[in-house]
């Protein structure tokens, strides 16, 4: 599904409330449509009894709405969604009523690839999409029901401050694009949840994971669809046999799952970080032709699986004004977490146009500006509702989106400074001469035990 940009939506825009709203409104309903989410209620949504005040569909719209609006309450951003004066505790009885199920379709049926190509050449990797796979946690506030309902892991001392909600999501890497998600509001594992989530990885991709992932349970699934590629790193510890070496220093290995025997391609090599530590790197890959995919190659491909950090870094910082999830339930938690999801993909959006606009990759249009930039357009529109004409809005909104562009991320310098001073404070190293190194990435192959 394709979501027009702010320019483009503005033409026949019509104002119920306010024109923040209604602009967001049109924005939500491109990239989810009213039907998708219509169908999906009407399937597994709340039980109809009377006409309801506030429609399931937009309480779903509102909760989103919520993640985007910045400061302020539910019950404040729901009314300048909808007009409707309605307390947050009301809010939050409807929310428990409505199933998980709903918010588990809508991710499913409203995430989806945005990357093409030949416009966002760095999201790919010899035609095959590059994509990201991680888990994380989400602190949950201590309500008497998440006290009851759920355990805190175990510290050095004590138990932990807050309960945690586990989530894993798959994103575009060069878009931080989020193309699917699962949330474990009751309990489910890492690894559970990325059975989920592994099931949407798209067709013609090659997904990118950390040593969590590099398992034989999840290199069998992989294997079993070959328009799917993996690389993705193991531990040191990881049994194989070493079938045959290959020209670049990788080698084809036996592995072992379940009694069954799978062949990869292994790599070994070692990174160089900001501090000079070296870090042995082990990679297993399903691209088996070294000649076409050299190693040295690949090794510098895996370091675009941070990308999926900097991404939770844009959801759980960038986005929210508070490091707990407030819902009362575990339940409502992992809906408001959905909710952030899905928000971050409406945003996604309209930095990939920011992009087009300035003619810039993606990744150099800031996120946090981004947002900063839409939240200040809606009040300017929210404030001049009845001032301005159609014709004004929509130059106000491309003003905007070209400002946006503007503040693009300058290019990473090709050379980096010695991390060291003149007068060592604690264990920093002691700067007696400037040298500089050249390039992005330092590393090196290692050769593979046969």
């Amino acid at each position: 599904m394709y979501l027009a940009p702010l320019w483009r939506i503005t033409l026949g825009m019509q104002n119920k409330y306010a024109v923040s709203s209604s602009l967001f409104e049109t924005m939500f309903d491109q990239h989810l449509p009213a039907i998708m989410v219509g169908r999906i209620l009407d399937q597994c949504g709340p039980a109809r009894r009377c006409p309801p005040r506030l429609p399931a569909a937009q309480l779903i719209k509102g909760l989103v709405f919520h993640n985007l609006a910045g400061s302020g309450s539910l019950s404040q951003h729901m009314k300048d969604l909808t007009g409707e004066t309605i307390s947050d505790s009301a809010l939050a009885q409807r929310r428990a009523a409505m199933p998980w199920e709903v918010f588990q379709r809508i991710m499913k049926e409203g995430l989806e690839p945005k990357a093409k190509e030949k416009l966002h050449p760095q999201a790919f990797y010899h035609g095959w999409r590059l994509c990201a796979v991680d888990g994380t946690l989400f602190s949950i506030a201590n309500t008497p029901v998440v006290k009851m309902t759920m355990s805190k892991a175990n510290s050095r001392r004590m138990k932990a401050a807050f309960a945690k909600i586990g989530a894993v999501v798959m994103v575009e890497a060069g878009l931080h694009n989020p193309i699917a998600a699962a949330i474990g509001w009751n309990g489910q594992s890492e690894m559970e949840l990325a059975g989920e989530v592994l099931e949407s990885l798209p067709a013609n991709s090659l997904l990118l994971g950390d040593r969590y992932y590099g398992v034989p349970k999840v290199v069998a699934r992989l294997n079993k669809d070959k328009n799917r590629q993996y690389l993705i790193r193991v531990r040191s510890n990881l049994q194989s046999k070493v079938l045959e070496a290959y020209g670049d220093g990788s080698a084809l290995v036996e592995i072992q799952s379940e009694g069954k025997s799978m062949q990869v391609r292994e790599i070994m090599g070692r990174v160089c970080r900001a501090n000079g530590k070296w870090t042995a790197v082990r990679l297993w890959t399903s691209l088996l032709d070294w000649k076409a995919h050299p190693a040295r190659e690949l090794i510098a491909l895996y370091a675009r699986r941070w990308e999926e950090e900097v991404f939770y870094k844009e959801l759980k910082v960038d986005m929210r004004s508070t490091p707990l999830v407030r819902s009362h339930t575990p339940e409502t938690a992992a809906q408001e977490i959905a909710a952030l999801i899905l928000a971050h993909a409406i945003l996604t959006e309209e930095r990939v146009q920011a992009g087009k606009v300035g003619e810039v990759g993606v990744l150099r249009i800031s996120f946090l500006k981004t947002l900063e930039s839409l939240r200040g357009l809606w009040n300017f529109l929210e404030l001049t509702e009845g001032l301005l004409d159609p014709k004004a809005i929509r130059l106000v909104v491309r003003r905007t989106m070209r400002k946006i562009a503007e503040r693009a991320i300058p290019k990473r310098r090709n050379r980096s400074c010695p991390r060291a001073v003149r007068q060592p404070v604690g264990s920093w190293p002691r700067l007696t001469e400037n040298n500089y190194q050249a390039g992005e990435l330092n590393y090196e192959l290692l050769p593979i035990q046969q």
